[in-house]
């Protein structure tokens, strides 16, 4: 055999393992590139969700930008608004993506403190004007209960008629400027500025309606049973708001059209019902003046308009302070009807007629039928009256005066009833105009003249002995 040479042995050791390492770095080289391939898949996928989020976030950015100019542009100038007038709408986020995220919680956040700081803000502004305005009609009240006062001692002291119906023109025109006052003082919080004692209500109703133009318009129905009043305390606020309504049905209904007022007594109290035949009111307008009325809510002088209608805001007012009730809803005849509620408790009393007799120019009331056993014509619903009191010494005039009011003899009262007055029987249409045929001639300016201061001293001596009888104590009073 042929022996192989031990240097080519080594020749082919050394090849084979070359080979095997050779075969070695080739498997590590292809797992390298594998690994390679791996990661650089890798980092091209990061690159792409980098990419990606990074477009996202630019998005969001500008998405939050344009809902923070959204929010400087629109919504804090609606939201101004709204505040003022709660009609206008505040508008929302522009994307709906923001939805109850951080974002929107602090658009939110901002939205409430700038409402908290205007709020805040209005209220003591306006507390600050009301102050300065309550301040002013007090004063100016005061100074008109001031002229009114004048006014009158003028009517006593000028015989002229001339000169006394230009003090009763001006008169009047100051009872417009009170009430004006009055009203504006009563929402800005001051009191009605005006005392008085207990009066009937049909007493209260009539002065009510004296104090506004159009007041020829107003018919008064008196349905009460009993001889109601209004306790001392009431007597001035119910009196503006029966003045405020009937001015509200005066303005809204023609110069023609009447004003009805009717007088309901219930068991648990008495109604003032005014009715007006006019242009009526919206559903919309009824719901605001229903707020106004109910004193709920504390009110801004903003609130009532330009220029302010005080009216309702006064009433309002006087209803939360004194625990009446006022309900306005649509009339029946078309216009609007205003129902004040007095409850009979604590603010309603019964008076004693024989010892403060109710003043002639108060409606008569529609009672039940007394038989009348007295040989004078009365009217239906008319009942005992008191005895009558020694009359203020009258002037004698050269004309022959018109009949005066005759009253019929009392007779025995009913036992636990109230005393009630009998008034005389109403003249009809036939006998005015007979009465007004057969009057004396025209007089002249002297004789008018005397006639004049003799009626001045013979009020002014009935009032002197009013005021020497000692006070009566209010009954009723709460």
């Amino acid at each position: 055999m042929t022996s192989i040479p031990e240097a080519l042995l080594w020749c082919l050791s050394a090849g084979t393992a070359a080979a095997v390492v050779l075969a070695a770095l080739s498997i590590r080289a292809g797992r390298r590139r594998a690994d390679l391939r791996k990661r650089l898949s890798a980092a091209e996928e990061q690159n792409s969700a980098t990419l990606h989020s990074n477009t996202e976030l630019t998005a969001r950015l500008r998405a939050t930008e344009a809902e923070i100019r959204h929010l400087a542009g629109s919504r804090l100038p609606d939201l101004t608004l709204a505040l003022a007038h709660p009609h206008v709408p505040v508008p929302g986020l522009l994307d709906a993506r923001f939805t109850g995220s951080e974002t929107d919680q602090a658009l939110n956040a901002v939205l409430e403190q700038v409402s908290d700081a205007i709020t805040k803000e209005r209220a003591r502004v306006d507390a600050a004007a009301q102050s300065t305005l309550r301040g002013a009609t007090t004063t100016i009240q005061a100074l008109l209960y001031q002229l009114q006062t004048a006014l009158q001692e003028m009517q006593h002291r000028y015989d002229d008629p001339n000169i006394a119906q230009d003090l009763l023109n001006a008169d009047y025109l100051n009872e417009q400027a009170l009430r004006r006052v009055q009203a504006t003082g009563v929402v800005c919080g001051a009191w009605p500025g005006l005392t008085r004692e207990d009066s009937y209500l049909a007493e209260l109703v009539v002065g009510a309606t004296s104090r506004l133009r159009g007041y020829e318009r107003v018919n008064i129905s008196n349905q009460l049973r009993d001889p109601i009043a209004v306790v001392a305390r009431a007597v001035e606020p119910i009196a503006i708001t029966v003045t405020e309504l009937l001015a509200n049905a005066l303005h809204h209904s023609h110069r023609e059209l009447p004003v009805t007022i009717t007088l309901q007594q219930g068991n648990r109290g008495a109604s003032v019902i005014v009715d007006d035949y006019g242009v009526g009111m919206h559903d919309d307008e009824i719901k605001a003046a229903m707020e106004l009325l109910s004193g709920d809510e504390d009110l801004l002088l903003t609130q009532l308009g330009d220029p302010p209608r005080s009216g309702f805001a006064a009433a309002g007012q006087l209803v939360r302070q004194y625990g009446y009730g006022v309900h306005v809803e649509p009339s029946p005849y078309g216009g609007v009807r205003a129902v004040v509620y007095i409850p009979g408790d604590p603010l309603l009393t019964v008076l004693d007629e024989s010892a403060q007799p109710m003043s002639v120019m108060a409606p008569l009331p529609h009672r039940s039928a007394v038989p009348d056993r007295s040989a004078s014509m009365l009217p239906t619903g008319s009942a005992t009256p008191p005895p009558a009191a020694a009359p203020a010494p009258q002037p004698a005039l050269a004309a022959q005066p018109a009949p005066a009011p005759s009253y019929e003899a009392p007779a025995q009262q009913a036992e636990g009833e109230l005393p009630r007055r009998r008034r005389r029987k109403p003249v009809s249409e036939p006998d005015e105009s007979a009465a007004r045929t057969e009057s004396a001639p025209e007089r002249s300016p002297e004789e008018t003249g005397t006639r004049w201061a003799a009626l001045q001293r013979g009020t002014e001596s009935g009032r002197a002995a009013a005021h020497s009888e000692p006070p009566r104590s209010p009954e009723g009073n709460a």
